[in-house]
């Protein structure tokens, strides 16, 4: 249960990206509509998960201390930085260049980067260890599946092979999740469990508006903000029991 939403989403690349190679190009205007329908559908699912919570003030504290740390660790720029740095490793002119082919390394760094580098790509194998809740995933695999079919198009079978890169790193996410969830007992849990996400909602909404290009915003510099949501739950049972004394 906790890897069947990684396992979709894997799926959706692969599948994707051989239609991709077999379809025609897409056009722009066909591109942008379905990226905007997907941005929407996103927002929608980050605010059904925000509604979720009964404490609000938890989850704006845990925004602004998990935003506070992300700024401060600087890990939407180390993203960047890391990503630049494989696309420069990986993606160097080779022998299939030359001959004006597209390089396999090239479609698969492209890819594993955009589908692995975002906060979908651990709010959703977290959801998914933690409560056996797909739904993010689901999305995700949407998304990815379309992007795949517009990569793969131009890119070709590498695009396919970033699938794999997927499945480890959301995989991993998923199943050190589930081994979390047995060291708390099924209340503390639970209580975990709703305000994560309820601060995960808030991030995705981030991730839809940034699709939609209505803002940017740094959502990779909050995801300690979950960290923050799910300490909070037994650092208050603590003090409620050693105040209760």
């Amino acid at each position: 249960m906790a890897l069947w939403g990684t396992i979709v989403n894997g799926a959706a690349i692969i599948i994707g990206g051989f239609l991709g190679m077999l379809l025609p190009r897409i056009s722009e205007n066909m591109k942008s509509t379905v990226m905007q329908g997907l941005g929407l559908a996103i927002t929608v699912l980050g605010m059904t998960m925000a509604f979720q919570t009964k404490g609000i003030v938890a989850v704006i504290m845990s925004i602004v201390v998990g935003g506070i740390l992300g700024e401060w660790m600087r890990i939407e720029a180390r993203l960047t930085l890391l990503g630049d740095w494989l696309q420069a490793k990986l993606s160097k002119p080779s022998a299939a260049h030359e001959l004006g082919k597209s390089s396999i390394s090239e479609g698969f760094v492209t890819c594993t980067l955009i589908y692995c580098i975002g906060a979908m790509a651990i709010l959703g194998p977290l959801d998914g260890g933690l409560r056996h809740n797909h739904d993010i995933l689901y999305t995700k695999s949407l998304l990815d599946g379309f992007l795949s079919i517009i990569f793969a198009s131009t890119l070709g079978i590498g695009v396919v092979f970033s699938a794999v890169s997927v499945f480890i790193l959301q995989g991993t996410i998923a199943l050190l999740a589930t081994v979390i969830a047995m060291a708390f007992s099924q209340a503390s849990l639970d209580a975990m469990i709703v305000q994560i996400t309820a601060v995960g909602g808030v991030l995705v909404i981030g991730v839809g508006l940034n699709i939609l290009q209505i803002k940017k915003i740094n959502v990779a510099n909050m995801l300690p903000a979950l960290v923050i949501a799910a300490a909070a739950v037994p650092i208050q049972q603590l003090l409620t029991d050693w105040f209760s004394r």
